[in-house]
């Protein structure tokens, strides 16, 4: 045995989107430690307390080592061990007989968050398979941004830390605890340091928002509104750069005479923003260049995503900050291949029509399936029935909005097969479970296909228990089983070498590079214009007939109407410390956060009758839950800010680890979704709080009422 320990350099994953270079201790096949790396490309030796105890999921007591077929009933936790080729013969069978009865559009094939290859090659599965239904997160997470962007300027405006901001509007973003999509936050505070002024729009007083020139505490669920309210100042004001409006954007004079109603003093009612400090904002953001708009998922949680989303981008535009280096910009990817290609989008042409949301009329560009929309699909057989689903990285439990829906709709499946790497409440729901592998014990490539312009390496540092075997290997296998084999690879890793190819590297090289980054080139519009239909920047779309969506951004009032029954405003944020529902089972992290907490203004509390550490109803017209109270004047007297992704680990299987109880999305629902993205509201909803009282019976999983 060896006294000394061997450093591999790799890049963080799967306790966020990952991004951080990380050096890895590693002695006797065990990972000792774990650092942030200096000359990380974009943590420059950051690393979050996610990254530091990653490595405790390879050795944890309750990871699942072995496949699992279930016994008894679904939900009574009763499992039997069967071998590997047991399960892909079971799962290949069970998906095949869907397909011979209903077609392959009956199966689903459903993904949390990307966190490497195993997303895309989920996707080359589906097409190879002959399935449109991709089911994905992205309605409340990405998919409004980029496809917005696609829709009005051609491209997804990406904020680069890269190069000198002059000023940074954080909006609905909080790098220092979540690091949203590779935007570590030490480049942003290095920006900071170098004299970047900041401006923070968060209904929390973050870390972030104590370092700003200028703090928005805005209502949860009126971006738009105030987004509105600054394109009225700047244009009521001449603020904006004259020379690339009337040169590159379309419908200039259409969107000065629609802001014109959305003065500061009248948007300040509707988003608590003071008019002055809405005034001193746009200008400060109108009179830097570049500056660059790091926008964050809640501006992508409530049905006026869209509109939301197109208002921020016109923004970037009047202002010229579109596509110069320290603005919002359009990455340019590596030299590697394409995602249409890797994923074989040939093989499906017919997809864009028979997609679940293809029914429901969601906007072009759209080609993951809603989750709201692929269980209406399952429980009502609306446009068609769905019978199965295979899900990887995603605890849609607790994920979906309305978690009983997700409950009822899994429960209905003919069949359901989930890869995981400790039970979880959906996988407890699940016909067979697979045992998968970390993201230390098998090569992978980060951030590709997220429109960021870098791929990063992700070298095997140890190896997996024996049956734990990487997602992508369990996909090609079932790739290999299921369709022609001519799609598919005797060995996984050559899925890896197919997209490196063009760049000439094979993933050894690559390994030992590190990442590979486009080419930085701005202004590319100069040359090409821009990807729309009239070559410029559509603040008035020209095709808003054709897309059934207003040509100009719009804000129709709250998400969800005032209702006096419940007079609080309910809204929550990501943990430093956990990824969506992911890792309460590890010790160090736990610790760190050990019960949910709701965040609570003081006054709010004492109206209430609530101290401190008690435990309070939660309570929406979709349900009820119990979380912790934690009194902080962080947040305005008006706003709860719920814990979110919240089971119990440590309880039973048979109940589902208590999946109800202090789960965000008991309080959501699907009954009023956004048309374009399938977009369920999950700010700005109302609720009401009250301390847990004794004459409250409290089961095993919920609330029951005398």
């Amino acid at each position: 045995m060896s006294d000394q320990i061997r450093w591999i350099k790799t890049h963080c994953a799967r306790m966020d989107h990952g991004g951080c270079t990380l050096n890895v201790g590693v002695k006797d096949g065990r990972i000792e430690t774990i650092k942030g790396d200096s000359d990380g490309y974009l943590n420059k030796g950051y690393i979050c307390p996610k990254g530091l105890a990653s490595a405790d999921k390879l050795t944890h007591p309750l990871r699942l080592k072995h496949p699992l077929k279930r016994k008894g009933r679904r939900g009574e936790g009763q499992w039997q061990e069967i071998s590997w080729g047991d399960a892909i013969a079971l799962v290949s069978e069970k998906l095949q007989d869907v397909k011979d009865r209903l077609g392959a559009r009956a199966v689903a094939f459903c993904q949390g968050m990307p966190k490497g290859l195993e997303h895309f090659v989920l996707i080359r599965l589906a097409n190879t398979f002959g399935s449109p239904n991709v089911v994905v997160v992205q309605d409340v997470c990405h998919a409004p941004r980029e496809i917005s962007g696609l829709h009005t300027c051609g491209f997804y405006p990406v904020a680069d830390f890269h190069h000198k901001n002059e000023l940074v509007l954080l909006w609905g973003s909080n790098p220092t605890s979540t690091n949203e999509e590779g935007q570590i936050c030490s480049l942003l505070l290095e920006q900071i340091k170098k004299g970047a002024q900041l401006i923070v729009v968060d209904p929390r007083r973050t870390e972030l928002a104590q370092k700003a020139k200028y703090w928005l505490q805005i209502r949860p669920g009126t971006d738009g509104a105030l987004a509105l309210a600054f394109l009225n100042v700047i244009i009521t004001e001449e603020l904006f750069d004259g020379n690339f409006v009337n040169k590159w954007t379309h419908g200039f004079g259409d969107l000065t005479a629609h802001v014109r109603s959305f003065t500061p003093e009248k948007m300040a009612q509707i988003t608590w923003v003071p008019a002055g400090l809405i005034r001193k904002s746009a200008r400060a953001y109108a009179r830097s260049q570049p500056a660059a708009i790091a926008w964050g998922n809640p501006i992508e949680q409530n049905i006026q995503s869209f509109d939301t989303a197109r208002a921020l981008i016109c923004l970037m535009a009047i202002c010229a900050n579109l596509d110069v280096p320290g603005g919002n910009i359009q990455a340019n990817e590596p030299n590697i291949l394409s995602l249409g290609k890797f994923v074989r989008a040939d093989l499906l042409p017919s997809k864009r029509t028979e997609m679940i949301h293809a029914y429901h009329d969601t906007i072009p560009k759209l080609m993951t399936v809603p989750p709201a929309l692929f269980r209406k699909a399952v429980l009502e057989g609306i446009p068609y029935p769905v019978k199965a689903a295979y899900v990887q990285c995603a605890n849609p439990m607790l994920a979906y909005a309305d978690s009983r829906q997700t409950h009822a709709a899994l429960m209905k499946l003919d069949f359901l097969a989930v890869s995981e790497i400790f039970m979880t409440p959906t996988a407890a729901l699940a016909d067979i479970v697979l045992p998968a592998a970390t993201h230390f014990e098998f090569n992978d490539i980060g951030h590709y296909g997220l429109g960021h312009g870098y791929i990063l390496a992700r070298p095997k540092i140890v190896d997996a228990p024996e049956e734990c075997w990487p997602d992508i290997k369990i996909l090609n296998e079932l790739g290999k089983s299921l369709c022609p084999a001519a799609h598919w690879y005797e060995d996984y890793n050559d899925i890896l070498e197919t997209l490196l190819a063009p760049s000439g590297l094979d993933f050894g090289q690559f390994a030992e590079q590190g990442y590979l980054k486009g080419s930085d080139q701005f202004k590319k519009y100069n040359v090409s214009g821009f990807k729309t239909p009239s070559g410029k920047v559509e603040l008035s779309l020209s095709r808003a007939a054709k897309l059934k969506v207003s040509p100009l951004p719009d804000f129709n009032g709250y998400p969800v109407p005032e209702d006096p029954e419940y007079p609080l405003v309910l809204t929550s944020a990501k943990s430093r410390y956990y990824l969506h529902s992911s890792y309460r089972w590890l010790e160090k992290l736990r610790k760190k956060l050990p019960h949910p907490q709701a965040l609570i203004h003081p006054e709010t509390a004492a109206d209430c009758g609530i101290q401190n550490n008690d435990e309070i109803i939660i309570e929406t017209p979709h349900g009820r839950i119990i979380q912790v109270a934690h009194l902080t004047e962080a947040v305005a007297p008006r706003v709860i800010y719920a814990a979110y992704g919240w089971w119990f680990p440590e309880e039973k299987p048979e109940a589902l680890y208590k999946w109800d109880r202090s789960n965000f999305n008991i309080l959501t629902a699907t009954d009023n979704l956004g048309r374009e993205f399938g977009t369920p509201n999950l700010k700005g909803i109302n609720c009401r709080i009250r301390k847990v009282r004794g004459e409250d019976k409290l089961s095993n999983n919920s609330i029951s009422w005398r």
